[in-house]
């Protein structure tokens, strides 16, 4: 697949004007040891210098970041739509947040008055995204980024979903090759680049599209590396992946941060579609006072400590924490990581002391904070427009009611009451293809949402619509049956807590009959007791054939599952909501809605 052609980037639009919003939204503030800069003046002396024909030494360049926006055009709903705060007497509280109508407002406010500010993004714009994006292969995402002035973002694993030839559409624009134009007007693709370094087609051993990209203004220039985890082919369909390697992010970073300084871009900035877990939930939290680095963990903290010292700063993504921290390079300076959780609910702002007698970044300067997108500003009039539009072509589909529900089904916890619902609606499916399915076994990453009592618009409380559903499961995944044996079975459950899911677990959700118990207190594979496993309540015989239905994602081998990549005797069905969507319909009426199950199948000692 080709780099962007040099045609795009003539598309892009001039940055003269910015729109003024109002309000600033709440902000923590994390940064690295206030140190003076090198030479006469400091920062607060010689930088900025709005006004004036003959720039300082110094020149602070404001970088706007967030990532995994996954199509939330609208706010999103209940926990999906909330963030953490950590108040100043150590209570927490949650604060509505997210929804580009607000995004807009609140990053048009924070530009004014920073002539030198950059807007980029970490991967995952699209993908696993709501009805009024989804249903258009995510058009409407695109052509909101590009009406939030999105500078650059790495891709994501999400943006393989459909595969590279529909990201590549994505990039460069076209109607969609199958269902064609959804308005009068051909889709212009995105105005800002994707970068994908370490994506290489596997025939040409060349990257899928452009590795870097730098921004430049009055002799100030920045670079930007893009990446997205090397694991994508374990989280990804086997379609979306195909012809393509992922290579290691360090490996790949330290390669082009070369090639960038070779040019003369010695300020260089990696966004990296890979992320960490903080200490606490709560985006306000010092991520720092423990000490430099203690305050995250997981993969972006050892990709972090190795990574070249000629990169600045990493903006992350991936894990929908949110975090400002500091992890020191290979030298042992420390170097900002960041991450602004997800679906849009904050961003951050990063300010990068440009030195123009070196051309570097002053590390000793960077400052960083995380910044609510609370709902109490002005919504943004053309993102109102935008969705008003979407919502319209939407609407015949989206909002025909498909169930009933007494209250709220969420998707959260070890064994969450939706992943229970879910699981009985592909069981029961899966039973009308062939009444010997015995189990069925979802995974929780593929449950994007919860299904909310509350209205999200006319259709009244309780209500659950086809774009509710489509929120839950918007990957198209089929529901197939396979056979495997007992053991295989066992050592699938077992593969949620050992090998790849060993330092963070995938729990899979499971359907009525199938109990087990989870000890916490254990390690590995042994945190699932063998003798524990029952289905209706006789033990799981390791040489019997039991017949179990998955979605196709599963069914692959996907999120470590290698086990469930075995089965034979392959039978495919329709899409996974489909079956979710006749289970809702089949069992609930507006007087007798479902209730939320308990979460009772497994018993977690701990």
């Amino acid at each position: 697949m080709p780099a962007t052609s040099p045609a795009h980037h003539q598309r892009r639009r001039r940055r003269t004007n910015r729109l003024l919003a109002t309000a600033a939204g709440v902000l923590t503030v994390g940064a690295l040891a206030a140190a003076a800069l090198p030479g006469s003046a400091t920062a607060d002396e010689n930088h900025g210098n709005k006004g004036k024909s003959h720039p300082g030494r110094y020149q602070d360049v404001q970088l706007l970041s967030f990532n995994d926006l996954h199509g939330n055009l609208e706010p999103p709903s209940g926990s999906s739509g909330r963030v953490t705060e950590l108040q100043p007497d150590g209570t927490t509280k949650t604060v509505d947040a997210g929804g580009v109508e607000y995004l807009a407002t609140h990053l048009r406010e924070a530009r004014e008055g920073n002539r030198y500010s950059i807007t980029a993004a970490g991967g995952d714009m699209v993908g696993a995204s709501p009805l009024i994006s989804g249903l258009f292969h995510d058009e409407p995402t695109i052509e909101a980024l590009n009406k939030l002035d999105l500078d650059v973002t790495s891709v994501g694993n999400h943006e393989f979903d459909e595969g590279a030839a529909e990201l590549a559409r994505l990039q460069s624009g076209g109607c969609h090759p199958d269902e064609g134009c959804y308005t009068d007007k051909e889709f212009k693709g995105a105005d800002f680049p994707y970068l994908a370094a370490n994506v290489l087609d596997e025939k040409t051993k060349k990257p899928l599209l452009k590795p870097y990209w730098v921004w430049k203004k009055q002799g100030v220039k920045v670079g930007f590396i893009g990446v997205t985890l090397e694991g994508t082919p374990d989280i990804v369909s086997a379609e979306g992946v195909k012809g393509l390697a992922f290579k290691d992010e360090v490996e790949t970073i330290d390669k082009y941060a070369k090639e960038l300084q070779r040019q003369g871009v010695k300020s260089i900035v990696a966004l990296i579609h890979e992320g960490g877990f903080p200490a606490s939930s709560s985006y306000n939290y010092d991520c720092d006072s423990p000490g430099a680095g203690d305050g995250i963990s997981g993969p972006i903290a050892d990709i972090a400590k190795n990574i070249t010292p000629q990169v600045d700063a990493l903006v992350t993504g991936h894990t929908h924490n949110a975090y400002v921290c500091t992890v020191p390079d290979p030298a042992g300076k420390p170097r900002m990581v960041t991450s602004a959780a997800s679906f849009g609910r904050l961003y951050t702002d990063t300010t990068l002391t440009y030195d123009r007698a070196t051309g570097d970044i002053a590390r000793t300067a960077v400052k960083s904070a995380n910044h609510v997108v609370t709902r109490d500003v002005p919504k943004a009039p053309d993102m109102t427009a935008l969705i008003g539009k979407w919502n319209t072509l939407a609407a015949p589909i989206g909002n025909r009611p498909i169930g009933y529900i007494s209250g709220d089904i969420v998707k959260d916890g070890t064994e969450s009451p939706l992943g229970d619902l879910i699981a009985d609606a592909q069981l029961e499916y899966g039973r009308t293809l062939d009444a010997e399915t015995d189990l069925a076994l979802m995974n929780p990453g593929g449950i994007r949402a919860s299904l909310t009592h509350a209205a999200g618009g006319a259709e009244g409380d309780g209500v659950v619509t086809f774009a509710e559903g489509f929120t839950v499961q918007p990957f198209a995944n089929t529901v197939n049956l396979q056979d495997f044996t007992g053991a295989q079975v066992i050592q699938a459950l077992k593969e949620q807590v050992s090998g790849p899911n060993e330092a963070a677990p995938k729990i899979l959700q499971i359907s009525s009959g199938l109990t087990y118990t989870l000890d916490l207190t254990k390690s590995g594979a042994d945190r699932v007791v063998t003798d524990s496993i029952k289905l209706n309540g006789s033990a799981i015989d390791p040489s019997a054939t039991y017949r179990v239905a998955t979605n196709s994602f599963l069914a692959g081998g996907g999120d470590g599952f290698a086990t469930l990549g075995e089965g034979t005797n392959d039978l495919v069905g329709e899409d996974d909501l489909a079956a979710l969507e006749r289970y809702l319909t089949a069992h609930s009426t507006a007087t007798n809605p479902i209730a939320p199950p308990k979460a009772d199948r497994i018993t977690i000692v701990r």
